[in-house]
Parts: structure tokens; sequence; C-alpha cells
């Protein structure tokens, strides 16, 4: 099994904790992180895009003019499509753009994205963060001395409000619990920091 250092909050060693091969350990398959990515993002768009067809723009009612005889061609409404302030044909409609991957998809691209991050030594194993207070100074001196500056992914074990409300202000930090880790979220980040109760709750999930 993979061997990560372990460390306190305050940036000093404490060990070592052994991943599990696989999750953490595993050959990353570009094509399914790459499928995931995709998912997630279109399940994030909003899907509001909305114009107005033949029958919902005003006025209209009336022939413009007679059938025959004009030399012109016959039109039925001032509204239809070719006229401007017409109705749009085939313009976008509220709709949902989110789909599903198969579960064995999204698991092997998280574990994927995982092994990555282990590989490129990116991910900070802790052994907890406890604060008596959500103090955001505090949780910032702590990534500070985890080398964990930019955009870092903190992974904290449920219920540990305190450290969740004070790494919630601090810039390119975001916080998820051991199961709410995404693909999406790890790809973004540049460090990966991961308490040690959140690592054996991933390890259960997805062992």
């Amino acid at each position: 099994m993979a061997n990560v250092t372990l460390y306190k909050q305050d940036g000093s060693e404490n060990g070592s904790v052994e991943l599990n091969d696989a999750i953490f350990a595993i050959e990353p398959n570009d094509n399914v992180v790459f499928d995931a990515i995709l998912m997630q993002r279109a399940s994030l768009r909003q899907g509001t895009s909305k114009v107005k067809n033949r029958h919902e723009v005003s006025g209209g009612g009336r022939k413009p003019w007679r059938q025959k005889g004009t030399g012109r061609a016959r039109q039925g409404s001032i509204r239809s499509p070719q006229w401007r302030g017409g109705g749009i044909v085939f313009g976008p409609h509220p709709r949902s753009y989110s789909y599903k991957l198969p579960k064995k998809v999204r698991r092997l691209a998280l574990k994927s994205v995982l092994s990555e991050k282990v590989a490129e030594s990116a991910l900070v194993a802790v052994d907890a963060f406890s604060f008596d207070a959500p103090k955001t100074k505090d949780f910032a001196k702590s990534l500070k001395s985890l080398n964990a500056e930019g955009k870092t992914l903190v992974v904290l074990e449920a219920g540990n409000d305190n450290a969740a409300l004070a790494a919630r202000n601090l810039p390119n930090v975001k916080v998820v619990d051991a199961e709410g880790i995404n693909v999406l979220d790890i790809v973004n980040a540049k460090k990966l920091v991961v308490t040690q109760a959140a690592l054996q709750k991933i390890e259960e999930v997805f062992a």
C-alpha cells in the first residue's frame, strides 16, 4: 500500500498513513475523467434561455394584405418567422442539460483523479482540524503551515462545523465532506487536503 506523510494542523509531521491502492494508486483513466467532468459541467448549466415562438409574440392577428391581386407573396401574419419582430423558429427553451453516467464509471473517475493527486504529491493528509471557534485566521494559518496555498480543496469528516465555517470565507479554498467529493472539484484544486477521518470514510465508501 502507498504511504503518505501524516501532518498535524500546525504543519509538523505525525507519522504516516497507508492508502488503499485500489483507490489511490490505480492507473488513471483520462477518458473517464473527461466524461465525468463533462457530466458535472452539464449539470451546472442553468438551462433558462428562452425565446418567443410565433404564438407567443404580440400582434399579428390581422392578415397584412389580401390573399390575391397585390403581386406580393401571400402572408397570414406579420409575426411569422420571416418578418422582422416575428417569432423564433428553433430557439432555446428552458430545459435541463444534466445526464447520468453509470455508477462504475463515476467511481473509476474519482479513483483516477485521487490517484493522480497522490502521484503528483498534491495530497496532504492531516490527522485532524480542531478549532475551539470558527476563526478564518486560524484555518488560514494551518493551510499555510501545510504549504497548501493557492486553489485548495479541503475534505473534512462530517460534523466538523468549526473547521468548515472557518474555511468558507477563504479565497481559493473549497470545503466538502468525505461523501461530497467529486471529480470537478479535485481537478480544479492545486492541493487536496484530507483529514484522516475523511480518508477512512473515502476508503469505506469506494473500496
